[in-house]
């Protein structure tokens, strides 16, 4: 056996089987091919081989039976050799007569080499600047959250007046251009709150003034930056009827609103709480930031050569997390494609980048766990995969549906890069 290195993450691999190893698989090739031919007296794979031979010539099982001794041969090879290989191989057979050894020749992707030398110093420096960085909470950053929990607790009350500013406002509209509506421009029980801004410019002030029961009819023209390129700079007709106004009333921000949240004496231990909660949110993003910036340092200090594959591999798994997204908003990847007007081709040529980097990531935290010998005991992922599954325990035949072997990578993965992290954060 030769194994050669070739470009971009590649190896050569030339071997033999004797012939004693892969004569046995030609009356396999037999009974498989006959499966597929009738001849006359005789059940599906159960011809002789010398009838089968004058069917499909001697070519078609030596070539049957090739295959299957290597596909044999290679597993065991690289598995005895420790190669981790990427993708399907691409197979050469080099001699193929029956009675001589069987000699072929696969080119594989394989996980690249990974290079990354003398960069703890870095990840030092890095460390003591983050260790500078201090949270700070002012009474601005509280009195935002404060006005956002009030705000949450808005009291909507019905009002026989005009509508101003500030209301909320429940209409019926339709847009029309020609007489005809346009698409997507007919609503029934539109809620809208006065002054926001969220309908073109225009058309809210036409509301100011109007009473519940009131109809309006005004023409607008859409902005010329327009989202819908159909409709930029164009007029339009609009026939809004106000169904009611409502009054937004605000709660006082007071001891006695943090009273009716249930869970505080008074203001003081609302403001406390919310300081609290905006402190770990800090420490969270502070964390964060300093763990992307040392994998972006690390990156840096990476040489590695990535294979195609790999890298498309890592695109498919990204489409394949988009899909899911897509599927919360009702759409799916091949309706965004055409909404944004673009190929799976394109998408993946913009996203190739992204899916480079996010291979590198991976692969600089593997190279620091073999650095300093990190190992996640079989014990700890399997308590974390108990802790995982019970979170699924009422989903009938969940244990039984889901890829094991594959929650048990994904649980392995994610331990041993928290472990990773926290070597790194130490230094």
């Amino acid at each position: 056996m030769d194994i050669k290195k070739l470009e971009n993450s590649e190896i050569e691999i030339k071997a033999s089987i004797p012939w004693k190893e892969w004569e046995k698989y030609l009356d396999l090739a037999t009974e498989e091919i006959s499966k597929g031919i009738k001849i006359e007296g005789f059940r599906p794979g159960k011809a002789p081989r010398d009838m089968i031979e004058k069917k499909v010539g001697k070519e078609a099982i030596l070539n049957e039976a090739a295959e299957k001794a290597i596909q044999k041969n290679y597993a065991r090879l690289i598995m005895d050799e420790k190669i981790d290989v990427i993708g399907a191989p691409r197979v050469e057979i080099l001699k193929l007569a029956e009675g001589n050894d069987l000699e072929y020749k696969v080119k594989t992707a394989v996980m690249p080499e990974v290079k990354m030398e003398k960069w703890t110093e870095g990840v030092k420096k890095l460390n003591k600047e983050q260790d500078g960085k201090k949270i700070e909470i002012s009474k601005e950053d509280v009195k935002k959250e404060l006005e956002k929990l009030a705000n949450s607790r808005v009291q909507m009350i019905t009002v026989n007046r005009e509508a101003k500013e500030g209301d909320n406002v429940e209409i019926d509209f339709q847009v029309n251009q020609g007489g005809v509506p346009i698409e997507n421009g007919t609503s029934k029980k539109h809620n809208l709150i006065l002054g926001r801004g969220v309908f073109i410019p225009g058309f809210e002030d036409n509301l100011i003034g109007a009473k519940a029961g009131e109809e309006k009819e005004f023409e607008l023209q859409f902005p010329e930056d327009y989202h819908a390129k159909n409709l930029a700079g164009k007029p339009a007709q609009f026939k809004v009827k106000i169904n009611v106004v409502q009054e937004r009333k605000t709660p006082e921000i007071s001891d006695e609103f943090a009273v009716s949240l249930g869970n505080f004496k008074n203001l003081l231990e609302l403001e406390k709480s919310i300081e609290d909660g905006i402190s770990k949110e800090k420490e969270t993003q502070k964390k964060e930031s300093a763990r992307t910036a040392i994998v972006e340092f690390l990156i840096g200090k990476l040489e590695v050569q990535l294979p195609e594959i790999l890298v498309h591999e890592e695109l498919h798994r990204m489409i394949g997390e988009f899909e899911i997204q897509l599927q919360g908003a009702g759409m799916d990847v091949a309706t965004y494609l055409e909404k944004m007007k673009k190929s799976r081709e394109e998408l993946e040529k913009e996203w190739k980048p992204q899916a480079e980097k996010r291979i590198k990531s991976a692969l600089v935290l593997e190279e620091v766990a073999k650095q300093k010998e990190i190992e996640i005991s079989s014990e700890k992922i399997e308590a974390e995969m108990n802790k995982l599954l019970a979170q699924y325990k009422g989903v009938k035949d969940i244990e039984k549906n889901m890829d094991m072997e594959r929650v048990y990578s994904y649980v392995k993965g994610m331990l041993m890069n928290e472990e990773v992290f926290k070597v790194l954060e130490k230094m």
